[in-house]
């Protein structure tokens, strides 16, 4: 299927005028009231080349390639009929595709013929559109080649239908999923050669992430398949060759209702300033956590959001704010920068992908400081040792200074640990701190040890120990007590709270 099908029906379901797309810009819907973003990707001259090559015959694909100009009519498989023109204006390629009617459609062809278009008029793209007010239709990035669908994206599309969360390619071995925490096969998939692996993933790499793998033998980047999902990409070198893990993130970002956030986690969501964390290890769902919290501000409040990330994961249309998505390496030099900036761009609420080193910790806690809500993610394993680790990344004659505003502006921690649910499937235990005057005067004091006990006390604040969410999934047979126990980090207090709640104890491991 063309991949331009699904914003086609999009266009036709809206009444918009006509589909532009060009050279550096988004694509956008032509309205009678204006120009409407459909897609938060900007085009490449490939793209462009690639869509449109895909709507018509292969023997015109040079013609397209060369910047027309042609004019061809398109039929969609469900009768919808397209005016589709293509053609170079000072070197910029552009396409125009508006309604012509309904059609009745042959089941073997629906392409109409091409012919050269004598005087087509260009697709002109609006230098100020009008602010989005639909829902934007996802589009892939580029895929090298020009016609066709790359090879990797039936490993991704095998991913999404069998709900694995990850796909990882390695040299010399067979495609593998992880699945519900468990690593398997990938079904009917030989091994991959070291040039096979590299032919997988280079066809999907943009120009920028090839040039920073030959440097440094690792690079991210964000992939995206129309109306499926998008993929975070890490690609790197190991002794056998070229390895790549695709990481899924759908389309639909899961609402905080869906994910079961408390209370007290939505009262975060409200504040005007303030450091709110979000922390666990590598993929424990910190990303899903953060952009269900987000997409509840983007619906309760009316602020304008900045994130930056490392590559953007979960697109956010505009809703009752204004949301703009910045990529590390593609939209900004790096973190700490795209930080620096964001305080001359009139933010309300600022997320920082991951807090990677210490300036951009200072800059995030200077920011919450000034009048911010700054949410970040860290990798760490509870709420406690989570203001350890902030301080710590600070020279010692440092520290001091940094308790002291850390105890200000930190307002809440979200450490999270994901587990296998009884029945398939994954479920995440959280662990809630919320700083009140209390823990706040025990990191000015250096006191953090006594932050756990605080926390225990604290229950009506909507503070949550580890074990005590453990626990509780326990009760609910959400998951197994031999599950729970792996993964609770003070395993002899989570014994001790199994057996007075008369729960099975796992057995020591000899």
């Amino acid at each position: 299927m063309p991949q331009l099908d699904p914003m086609l029906r999009a266009m036709a379901e809206r009444g918009a005028l006509e589909l532009l797309l060009k050279d550096g810009a988004r694509p956008v819907f032509r309205f009678d009231q204006g120009d409407r973003p459909v897609s938060q990707t900007v085009l490449e001259r490939a793209h462009i080349i690639k869509l449109m090559s895909e709507l018509t015959d292969s023997n015109h694909g040079a013609l397209i390639a060369d910047g027309g100009p042609v004019r061809f009519t398109y039929n969609t498989p469900e009768g919808d009929s397209f005016e589709c023109v293509v053609r170079a204006d000072e070197g910029m390629l552009g396409a125009r595709l508006a309604p012509c009617g309904r059609v009745d459609v042959p089941a073997a062809n629906p392409i109409a013929a091409v012919v050269p278009d004598p005087d087509p008029v260009g697709p002109e793209i609006a230098s100020d559109p009008v602010p989005e007010t639909c829902e934007p239709v996802p589009i892939p990035p580029v895929a090298a080649t020009r016609t066709g669908v790359p090879e990797i994206e039936t490993l991704l599309l095998q991913q999404v239908r069998t709900e694995a969360s990850d796909l990882h390619l390695a040299a010399g071995e067979r495609p593998m999923f992880r699945l519900h925490g468990d690593m398997m096969p990938a079904e009917g998939r030989e091994i991959c050669s070291p040039e096979e692996t590299a032919r997988l993933l280079f066809a999907i790499m943009p120009s920028r992430n090839k040039k920073e793998f030959e440097e440094t033998n690792d690079t991210d980047f964000a992939y995206e398949i129309a109306g499926t999902a998008r993929f975070r990409a890490n690609i790197f070198m190991d002794r056998k060759g070229i390895g790549g893990v695709f990481r899924v993130i759908p389309d639909e970002i899961l609402t905080a209702e869906q994910l079961g956030l408390s209370k007290a986690i939505l009262e975060l969501c409200h504040l005007s300033k303030g450091l709110v964390l979000v922390t666990g290890p590598t993929g424990s769902g910190k990303s899903t956590t953060l952009a269900a919290m987000v997409d509840y501000i983007n619906s309760n409040r009316s602020d304008h959001i900045i994130t930056i990330e490392d590559p953007i994961e979960f697109v956010h249309p505009n809703k009752n704010c204004l949301v703009n998505q910045r990529e590390v390496h593609t939209h900004t030099e790096s973190f700490k920068k795209a930080l620096r900036a964001a305080l001359r761009e009139d933010p309300d609420i600022i997320l920082v992908g991951e807090l990677r080193d210490l300036e951009t910790i200072a800059i995030a806690i200077e920011t919450a400081e000034t009048g911010h809500l700054v949410f970040g993610t860290l990798h760490t394993t509870t709420a406690p040792s989570t203001v350890d680790r902030i301080i710590d990344q600070f020279p010692t004659d440092r520290q001091s200074q940094i308790r002291t505003m850390l105890s200000e502006s930190l307002r809440g921690v979200i450490s999270q640990t994901l587990l296998k649910k009884v029945g398939g499937g994954r479920i995440a235990a959280l662990e809630v701190l919320i700083v009140q005057h209390a823990i706040s005067n025990l990191i000015r004091e250096a006191k953090t040890f006594q932050i756990p006990s605080m926390m225990q006390t604290g229950k009506k604040h909507g503070m949550v120990l580890l074990n005590e969410a453990l626990i509780d999934l326990v009760k609910k047979k959400l998951v197994e007590p031999d599950e729970a126990y792996r993964k609770a980090v003070d395993k002899a207090g989570f014994t001790a709270q199994l057996r007075s709640a008369g729960l099975k104890v796992p057995e020591p491991a000899e």
